[in-house]
């Protein structure tokens, strides 16, 4: 009896011993984080995690300020908005639209802020409001 408890023991312990390993293999199999931003030639992509569709995209200026169209997408691939802009600035027109692609509203900007009409539409393009910012002065 003596025998067998300390043939089980021992089997106990050998298995163990070896089966905890040193955690070199965990940090071997560690799955390093997806990069998701890639730009190239001056043009941002954003990529949803996959990387099978594209989530932003634009161009950006080597300061790192956006410039010209931006287009933002859902992850089925469907362009839900745009924006246009200078130099980081908010500088022309933007759209945006419900998934189901129909506008939900529309709008301008000049230097960051508000102008013109903007004109707000249901999920079936009907008009719900318009609101008429006017042009600054300058």
């Amino acid at each position: 009896m003596k025998r067998n408890l300390f043939f089980s023991l021992a089997t106990i312990l050998f298995f163990t011993l070896f089966s905890c390993g040193s955690g070199d293999e965990k940090v071997q199999n560690e799955i390093k984080p997806e990069k998701l931003v890639e730009i190239k030639n001056g043009k941002y992509t954003e990529w949803y995690p996959g990387k099978k569709q594209i989530k932003f995209q634009g161009m950006i200026k080597k300061s790192g300020k956006r410039d010209g169209k931006w287009v933002y997408y859902s992850e089925k691939g469907t362009e839900l908005s745009f924006t246009i802009y200078e130099n980081g600035i908010k500088q022309g027109h933007t759209v945006v639209k419900y998934p189901n692609g129909a506008i939900r509203y529309r709008g301008e900007y000049k230097d960051d802020k508000i102008v013109g009409l903007w004109t707000t539409y249901d999920p079936k393009g009907k008009i719900i409001s318009e609101k008429d910012y006017g042009y600054p002065t300058e």
